[in-house]
């Protein structure tokens, strides 16, 4: 009776485990999935902020979510040959954009850049003189000097680009993309641990039904 009712404890231990760990690992797991997304940085147009091989973690976001300052990983239709591009967002709907080739001014204010290549702010291209159209973003790459950007491309909407096409930004902390996989990983483990439980349970008491066979004290007579 004993190895039953230790059997039956294990077996509601299961009951409690493995759903509580179902939804910790659906929920940790699914968070992560459906707010973040993986990339690796396959030019060198952001340097020196990162480099080419990097991988980071991108947050997906609303077009409305966007500011200024924000690196986006783009989706641009009709460049860079399909693929998405990670770029830093300069200019927003309705910004004036101004280089004269040593410094930018959004709306008439100097925008600070300690994030570029060697202090490069315009080579080897011109001045331009922009205003972002409505629902579009202008975007430089931090290493100006092989970055192909909006200023390449100012006779299309001002070189700007549709701020729909935005997949998400880079997300700069780690803790909540961390969290959400280490409760992923929790839940797992709870779910593995209960199942494990109520296979040891479901053999107790088994083992605690099956009717014993009598030894004999002695060996028979011949």
């Amino acid at each position: 009776m004993q190895q039953q009712g230790a059997g039956r404890g294990l077996r509601v231990a299961a009951r409690v485990l493995v759903p509580l760990g179902l939804l910790l690992a659906v929920g940790g797991i699914g968070y992560f999935f459906t707010h973040y997304q993986g990339a690796t940085v396959m030019s060198e147009a952001m340097e020196p902020t990162y480099h080419q091989g990097d991988r980071l973690v991108i947050e997906r976001i609303d077009a409305d979510e966007v500011r200024r300052g924000d690196v986006v990983l783009v989706d641009v239709p009709h460049r860079y040959e399909g693929g998405p591009v990670l770029q830093r967002v300069i200019g927003m709907t309705g910004d004036h954009v101004v280089c004269d080739g040593h410094r930018i001014t959004v709306n008439g204010k100097p925008v600070d850049e300690p994030y570029l290549m060697r202090g490069e702010v315009n080579p080897a291209t011109g001045p331009y003189d922009v205003r972002v159209p409505d629902g579009r973003l202008f975007l430089l790459g931090d290493h100006r000097g092989n970055s192909n950007d909006s200023r390449f491309f100012l006779d299309e909407q001002s070189g700007s680009v549709a701020d729909s096409g935005v997949l998400g930004r880079v997300h700069k902390g780690l803790a909540a993309p961390a969290a959400s996989g280490t409760l992923g990983v929790l839940g797992l483990l709870l779910t593995l641990v209960g199942i494990g439980l109520g296979i040891g349970g479901y053999v107790a008491e088994r083992s605690a039904r099956r009717p014993s066979t009598a030894v004999p004290p002695w060996p028979a007579a011949q």
